[in-house]
């Protein structure tokens, strides 16, 4: 696998940045967000997928 261009990166980052203010607008209901994260899922490589759900979950976890 080859390392994301910049545009690849842009496109991934923004789709996961869509994704994620739906999911703080709906209260984490990804039913609310599912264009959204199919989106997301399809911008990005599967590794980093994986990466930001750990991110945005530990810090859910910390904010409490």
């Amino acid at each position: 696998m080859t390392a994301p261009t910049a545009e690849e990166r842009k496109t991934c980052w923004g789709a996961r940045d869509r994704y994620w203010r739906c999911l703080d607008e709906h209260s984490d209901d990804a039913s609310q967000c599912q264009k959204f994260r199919t989106h997301f899922e399809q911008s990005c490589p599967a590794i980093w997928l994986l990466s930001e759900n750990i991110v945005r979950n530990h810090s859910a976890i910390k904010t409490q």
